[in-house]
């Protein structure tokens, strides 16, 4: 296993790791919040968050898996080479599992918080079982090959997968409503600062190895990033840009005349079909 050429170098690498396992631990604490302060989860995609579980319990599987178990990483210097570094660090494992539970916080209070006529589409559990189905088939497999590198890189693309498609039913959802209300813009941006620090990190491990194998060794960390941020920003364009200034007209008597009374229907959630 390889060792670090620079001193500074490393310790750059592990702020780097930490900042980014704040930022996205901490990205789910302010929906956490709202929807206590609510104690509603009306506006919070439900279809977003039970792919989301998975997501982050497929990612969980991957990180553990590569950086505990000396077989994997042994296959992993078989494929790749002796002389490289394991592309997951403590960081990687402290945040999969911080955020693993707190995706299943968060169900629990879609179950127990005042919800309006929202459900979980059908499209969305054949989705989940066909991707479970799919990965218990690649268990027996790897179990009769011993090919467990193989394993989790399976599990590494499930999260890349679920990171593509989870972010779609609340991006429409919003764009349906024309609203962002009772989803939290604070996830959205500390998640992005998540994926700034967490390209970063792997930018500085490969200058200082000098190989960008750790890209292609870790590819879905790469993805998980560019996907997160991607859509990070359409969320943050439709907050602050399309649905930031929507209003609804009520005409209203005044001392002045009849003149339009501006509210935000924000304020207002009973206006919202006015």
């Amino acid at each position: 296993m390889a060792s670090w050429n620079t001193i500074p170098m490393e310790i750059t690498y592990e702020a780097l790791g930490w900042i980014a396992f704040l930022s996205w631990s901490i990205s789910f604490y302010p929906q956490v919040i709202l929807n206590f302060r609510r104690k509603s989860v009306v506006g919070l995609n439900f279809d977003f968050m039970v792919l989301n579980v998975t997501k982050h319990t497929s990612y969980l599987i991957y990180n553990a898996t590569l950086y505990f178990s000396s077989t994997v990483q042994r296959q992993y210097f078989e494929k790749y080479g002796f002389g490289q570094m394991i592309p997951v660090a403590a960081n990687d494992v402290a945040f999969s599992v911080h955020v693993t539970l707190l995706t299943i916080y968060l169900l629990f209070q879609i179950s127990i918080y005042e919800k309006g006529d929202q459900t979980i589409s059908k499209i969305t559990i054949l989705i989940i079982a066909a991707v479970w189905l799919f990965a218990g088939v690649c268990f027996f497999i790897a179990l009769q090959t011993n090919s467990w590198l193989w394993l989790i890189s399976i599990f590494n693309m499930i999260q890349v997968f679920m990171t593509t498609i989870k972010y779609t039913p609340q991006v429409f959802m919003n764009f349906k409503r024309k609203s962002t209300e009772g989803f939290s813009i604070g996830y959205i941006l500390c998640d992005f600062s998540g994926g700034l620090a967490n390209y970063a990190q792997m930018t500085v491990q490969s200058l200082d190895q000098n190989s960008w194998i750790n890209f292609s060794g870790n590819m879905g960390k790469v993805l998980l990033s560019l996907i997160s941020m991607f859509f990070d920003v359409i969320f943050m364009c439709q907050h602050f840009l399309l649905y930031s200034t929507r209003k609804v007209k009520l005409h209203s008597e005044t001392s002045i005349g009849k003149e339009p009374l501006l509210i935000k229907s924000c304020d207002y959630p009973e206006l919202e079909n006015v």
